[in-house]
């Protein structure tokens, strides 16, 4: 089959992890990329900040390259953009808010005059020469959410973004089942489905329990409100602002992200506070506690974020007072469990009351539930089925569903990051692989630091390190000063000093054995007392810290 009567599916993130969300999709001539998220590091990867895709694929195929169709604006999704723009600059097509969210993001790493952001509405098409690319409005935790068709000459390519089925949503915009439905019966090709949520039974409440919820607390507050939610959902933020203003309490927001994206929405006409009910941090010590909510950043429990720094007392302005009531409106992230658990009971220690989900509705998941999934499978009844974003678990449990939807088991394809799904109109198959997976930024460096990089940190954290200092007189063939030992993270000199008289008795006699030989090489010097100190610590405490010998000569 020639290849311009293919098309080629390619992850090249998301898959097997929660983040990092990004796909290609080629025919012929064209790549469209659909968004291009960032992922957080594991507690192991010491000192990465975060973690974005390999695209190197899409680099060494730059003149195919036709743009960044963006589902949603959560940084799982666009967080890579900065970093992929300074690679490779494509046009970017998202709603209103999503491109907003990126307009300050790009503005922060310098990019805004150079890149070409185009505004689509919901329902708006991207044509290309001889792809065309349909933003289809959804339903989730953000506003302007969408899910994206890729029509081809071979079929259409349906892929849902992140998404939830509520019917009740905030701004009164459902998700557009109907087209749904109509590209159903017209035919899918293929349909790419988030898989977050698949373990769970029955449907998402919607967005507008938690205002219930909200509604009541709020109410029945003495004291000032702090509400701890993510600072992209904006329908969560409107109806805390609602039911503030509703008890005549003024609003104020902390945290950088949450004031620069509720200024954007104001803006873009997302979020709706007037002048009169929002006040500066700076203003809340002239109105009674009673008349205060402010709305910030932490809710993961981030160390630096706002909610972290009040309860441990170092924010500047916003100091715990007696009867304060905090609500965490949001769930812990996967493997953010014990920071939000850290704060929490510091917010205890320091008297004030603490609401979170596992007492109250204060939160609703943004992604589909099993019978939310089975609407979507039953709407598009595609021909070939692709499980997206999530875990190998969620994947698996996701094609499962759709073998018990009734779509063959042969039709349905798991994919590792890299790998290529090609399709015909007739046949689907796992063809080949890229490069693909995992690139570390590290302050300004990104890509500097690597597999052995990264080991070498989680050596030194678990072991700590060990450096020999020495000189030798090279004309007399002597030891001129030395050896002294160093350490860090390994054992305390003064409550040692046995140990390290021992490593450096070893240090030196490595050191004079070399010289009666006339060895000089500074190299050989160094592997010699390197490999005698790592033989003699682990046969003394059974551990293994980092070695480094310093050799001088005088």
């Amino acid at each position: 089959m020639e290849a311009k009567n293919t098309i080629k599916v390619i992850p090249l993130g998301g898959l097997g992890e929660i983040g990092k969300n990004i796909t290609a999709i080629e025919y012929g001539e064209e790549i469209i990329v659909i968004d291009c998220g960032m992922g957080f590091p594991d507690e192991d990867m010491y000192g990465v900040d975060l973690i974005i895709p390999d695209i190197s694929y899409l680099l060494e195929h730059a003149d195919k390259v036709k743009g960044i169709f963006l589902t949603h604006g959560h940084e799982d999704h666009i967080g890579g953009i900065p970093y992929f723009l300074k690679q490779l600059n494509v046009p970017i097509y998202g709603t209103k808010l999503t491109l907003g969210i990126i307009g300050n993001k790009l503005k922060e790493h310098g990019l805004i005059d150079t890149c070409k952001l185009q505004h689509v509405e919901p329902g708006g098409v991207i044509e290309l020469e001889k792809l065309k690319v349909e933003f289809i409005r959804s339903t989730h935790s953000i506003a302007g959410a969408c899910c994206i068709a890729v029509h081809s000459p071979i079929g259409t390519i349906l892929h849902t973004g992140d998404f939830k089925v509520d019917y009740t949503p905030v701004d009164g915009l459902t998700m557009n089942l109907e087209r749904i439905s109509e590209l159903g019966q017209k035919g899918i090709l293929l349909l790419l489905a988030d898989s977050t949520n698949v373990e769970r039974e029955g449907h998402t409440l919607s967005e507008q329990s938690v205002g219930e919820t909200l509604d009541r607390l709020v109410a029945n507050a003495d004291g000032r409100i702090i509400v701890a939610t993510f600072a992209s959902n904006i329908h969560r933020i409107q109806q805390i602002i609602n039911a503030s203003v509703k008890q005549g309490r003024k609003v104020s927001f902390s945290g950088r992200s949450m004031e620069n994206i509720s200024e954007v929405a104001k803006e873009l006409g997302y979020l709706h506070i007037r002048d009169e009910d929002s006040i500066s941090l700076d203003d809340i010590g002239r109105y009674k506690s009673s008349e205060i909510t402010i709305i910030t950043t932490g809710s993961q429990g981030e160390p630096m974020a706002a909610l972290a720094r009040i309860a441990f007392s170092a924010h500047r302005k916003i100091k715990i007072e007696p009867d304060d009531l905090f609500i965490i409106s949001a769930s812990p992230i996967p493997g953010n469990d014990k920071l939000v658990s850290r704060v929490i009971n510091q917010l205890y220690k320091k008297g004030a009351d603490v609401i979170y989900e596992a007492m109250e509705d204060v939160h609703v998941s943004g992604h589909a539930y099993k019978e939310e999934l089975k609407l979507i499978h039953t709407l598009a009844h595609p021909k070939y089925f692709m499980p997206a974003h999530g875990e190998y678990r969620h994947l698996k449990h996701h094609k499962d569903l759709a073998k018990k939807l009734g779509m063959p088991p042969n039709n349905i394809f798991i994919l590792e990051t890299g790998q290529v799904l090609e399709m015909t109109e007739e046949t689907a198959n796992i063809n080949g692989k890229v490069r693909a997976g995992n690139v570390y930024v590290d302050g300004i460096g990104v890509g500097d630091v690597g597999n052995v990089v990264l080991r070498d940190r989680r050596n030194l954290a678990q072991d700590g390190m060990l450096t020999v200092v020495a000189a030798i007189d090279q004309e007399a063939y002597s030891i001129a000063a030395g050896p002294d030992v160093i350490t860090r993270g390994f054992v305390y000199v003064k409550d040692s000093e046995e140990l390290i008289n021992e490593v450096k008795e070893t240090a030196k006699r490595e050191l004079e054995e070399c010289l009666r030989n006339h060895m000089l090489e500074r190299a050989v010097l160094k592997i010699n007392i390197k490999k005698a100190v790592e033989r003699l610590l682990y046969e003394k405490t059974k551990r293994r810290p980092s070695v480094f010998p310093i050799v001088l000569e005088v």
